[in-house]
């Protein structure tokens, strides 16, 4: 079969990219040295593309798991235009196409079953679905979003005013200009794009499945620490809408932390959970499964397989019941704050501070009269 035409400005971006970063960087370390100032400012922009692409493009757009004000969103469009991974509309259309037909060869854009190197970056390479660049029906709710579509109108401007500008800006302020280009321009690109390039690739091969084995994605707690909490991928693809990757308190998901902590200053809002009683319940069931495939190569077979369905008959019960039952309190506690606040007499209380405040007032007044 033809393979696809390449598509030459990818190759040589990730190329020349990716050279200078094992050549130059190495070589001015050892010829010159990096500063401090450097390596601190590389590892925040290394962070701010990084949480631009799995709070913004990821979380937010390509998932709606959660709502964000304005000022957020222009920061994450122009951090995502740093990140250099195509424009968030786009972004987000392949990445909607990926969960719809994921592991389809045919029809998932970064499909794992064609292989590390082909869901890594081969699938940039050459044009295999052509008909994608100009497809953006999956994402007409984001075609009405105005920062959005600025950013996909001006995408190579802000591009290049990032890539370029930022590292050079840097550079004239601390008087390390090459410096700067080489680590926060170069090797800060190519360390955002891998990292984020190992969710398509190694977070599909390399990992668990604690959730769901009808897909390749994988939980991995050591790709987290590179992803900003992208790691956990298997929960992921079968909660794709819950704001959350890592659920647990002890799982590194920055991402997770940066939009639950801007909730509680009004940046973000409308913060979408999955139920606990459908997490706790794939749980089981992918316990169950896999102890049916064990079960069937013991002697006592279809005795313990009889068992293991009626004890996970009775589990899934009772997590349903359970989570039922906190449902049902938390609604109860809801009705018991506003029967109290029923109770309250606001409208009374309002009228006689509002009288009380008028009397103060009048009586300020003739106060400071006195010494006009």
């Amino acid at each position: 079969m033809k393979k696809p035409p390449i598509i030459w400005t990818n190759v040589l971006l990730f190329t020349i990219t990716f050279l200078i970063a094992a050549i130059g960087i190495p070589w001015y370390a050892i010829s010159v040295g990096f500063s401090t100032t450097a390596i601190v400012a590389t590892i925040l922009c290394l962070g701010y593309c990084g949480m631009s692409i799995t709070a913004g493009y990821h979380r937010l757009w390509a998932h709606k798991t959660y709502d964000a004000h304005p000022f957020l969103q222009w920061m994450f469009a122009i951090g995502g235009a740093f990140a250099l991974q195509n424009s968030a509309l786009h972004w987000s259309s392949d990445h909607r196409v990926h969960h719809k037909f994921v592991d389809n060869n045919d029809r998932d854009p970064y499909s794992a079953k064609r292989g590390f190197w082909y869901s890594h970056i081969g699938w940039m390479l050459r044009e295999y679905q052509k008909e994608r660049y100009d497809d953006y029906s999956n994402v007409r709710d984001l075609q009405n979003n105005p920062i959005v579509m600025f950013q996909h109108r001006h995408y190579l401007v802000l591009v290049l005013l990032t890539n370029i500008g930022i590292p050079l800006l840097l550079g004239l302020v601390t008087g390390e200009v090459l410096g700067m280009l080489l680590s926060v321009g170069v090797l800060r690109l190519v360390l955002s794009h891998h990292f984020t390039f190992f969710i398509n690739s190694l977070a599909h091969i390399w990992g668990s499945q604690p959730y769901t084995d009808e897909n390749t994605a994988r939980d991995n707690g050591i790709l987290a620490f590179v992803t900003y909490g992208e790691g956990y991928h298997n929960f992921h693809h079968i909660f794709e809408y819950d704001y959350r990757n890592g659920i647990r308190w002890w799982q590194f998901d920055p991402t997770k932390w940066l939009i639950k902590s801007c909730s509680w200053v009004g940046l973000t809002r409308n913060l979408k959970v999955c139920p606990e009683d459908r997490i706790a319940t794939a749980l089981a069931k992918m316990q169950l499964k896999r102890a049916q495939a064990k079960a069937k190569l013991r002697p006592d077979a279809e005795q313990l397989l009889a068992k293991l369905e009626t004890e996970y008959a009775e589990l899934v019960a009772r997590i349903q019941a359970y989570y039922a039952l906190q449902k049902q309190q938390l609604q109860q506690k809801r009705q018991q704050i506003m029967a109290q606040m029923n109770d309250f007499d606001f409208k009374a209380e309002l009228a006689a501070l509002k009288q009380s405040l008028h009397q103060q007032q009048q009586q300020w007044q003739r106060l400071t009269a006195q010494f006009a």
